[in-house]
């Protein structure tokens, strides 16, 4: 093996892939853009519920029901009527998320310290965002009802009740940006190495090269690491500009070792690569190759945990991502930003990777091999 001839595939692979001015947004700028656009768009937070109200019972303690959600940032009173025909059609049309209907005796059933009853309608098309909703409507009625019972009961009432004091460890204040943006970062370096590695082979076929180098003294390992190595470089690049773009511009925590990150993203690096080399051994254009590409991202987005959690797929479904790296490395880049996890927790995620991407990087050495010989 001469270092001398992967050197300069390297250095052509380098020339080649920056003369084509399309290519040099797409390795430069697309990432950073991506990563902004995904990590202020894939968002669970809710910061504004559209609220309609409809108060049938006109007294006291409907007012005071329509002032607890005006007093909370988060509830926008948008519209007031007195048809329930009309708000019904306002969380058809979506000009509404949450109904509020309090009936005519809400106020008389008070008074006289009964039960009184509010319907709550929520625009259940969007189920998780629904239930957020919900369970902030509940914290306001609740406040709300303890605030009427001093004033019904306004002597001293002491009974049981559970002293419940949560603490949200690594993520306090559950911001769905600190959850997502890793991921997102796990993603973009899937998506470049994977298209640019299916095309890099490829486009010495179009081009009409690859009977040049069949003919040259470079060997089939020579030329899988020369068109290789460039891509893992860029990645690697990559990587610590989004990560830097994350911590400084999102500001999520990177709490663990930056070594075990870059261990870490060479290991999953093994696997993308040799998708990418297996896709160009089977694909004839740059088309076929892209179409390809997107045929493996899908399955690898789905199943990997990024948004739904796998303990809620079907366990045929379980199994089947444990062939995903992707699986592996979110959980590593997860923890290493948010938890500050070291080897002693995540050696079984980087064991994973590596014999996932050792036995897909060979095998697709090994077909390229058959057909470059």
């Amino acid at each position: 093996m001469s270092w001398l001839r992967i050197r300069e595939l390297v250095r052509k692979e380098f020339i080649q892939l920056f003369r084509d001015k399309k290519n040099r947004p797409i390795l430069i700028i697309a990432p950073l853009v991506q990563l902004l656009v995904f990590g202020y768009v894939v968002s669970t937070d809710i910061r504004t519920v559209t609220l309609g109200f409809l108060d049938q019972s006109k007294t006291r303690e409907s007012r005071m029901v329509i002032d607890a959600f005006n007093a909370n940032k988060t509830f926008h009173l948008a519209y007031i009527t007195e048809n329930p025909d009309e708000l019904e059609q306002l969380l058809l049309r979506r000009k509404i998320d949450l109904a509020i209907k309090v009936p005519p005796d809400f106020g008389k059933q008070i008074r006289k310290g009964e039960t009184a009853s509010v319907q709550i309608l929520v625009d259940g098309s969007m189920s998780n965002m629904a239930g957020v909703r919900i369970a902030y409507t509940n914290l306001i009625l609740d406040g709300l009802n303890q605030q009427l019972i001093k004033e019904l009961h306004p002597f001293r009432m002491d009974y049981g009740n559970i002293d419940a004091r949560i603490r949200t460890w690594y993520n306090p204040n559950l911001y769905s940006q600190n959850f997502f943006v890793p991921g997102i970062v796990a993603f973009l370096v899937m998506i470049l190495t994977l298209l640019f590695t299916s095309m890099a082979v490829i486009k010495e076929k179009e081009a009409g090269t690859m009977e040049q180098l069949m003919v040259t003294p470079i060997s089939p390992f020579e030329l899988i690491l020369g068109k290789t190595i460039p891509y893992i470089i860029i990645a690697i690049t990559q990587m610590i500009a989004v990560t830097v773009f994350a911590v400084f511009w999102f500001q999520i925590p990177l709490e663990g070792s930056i070594v075990i990150l870059s261990i870490a993203t060479c290991l999953f690096l093994l696997s993308t690569l040799g998708i990418g080399l297996f896709i160009s051994t089977i694909a004839a254009t740059q088309q076929q190759a892209m179409m390809t590409t997107f045929f493996f991202l899908l399955p690898f987005f789905m199943l990997s945990g990024f948004v739904f959690p796998i303990a809620n797929m079907p366990e045929v479904v379980q199994w089947l991502t444990y062939l995903n790296p992707l699986r592996y490395f979110l959980i590593v880049i997860r923890g290493i930003f948010l938890k500050g996890v070291g080897l002693d927790v995540l050696w079984p995620q980087l064991a994973a990777m590596a014999i996932l991407g050792l036995f897909v990087f060979l095998g697709a050495v090994r077909r390229f091999r058959k057909r470059f010989d």
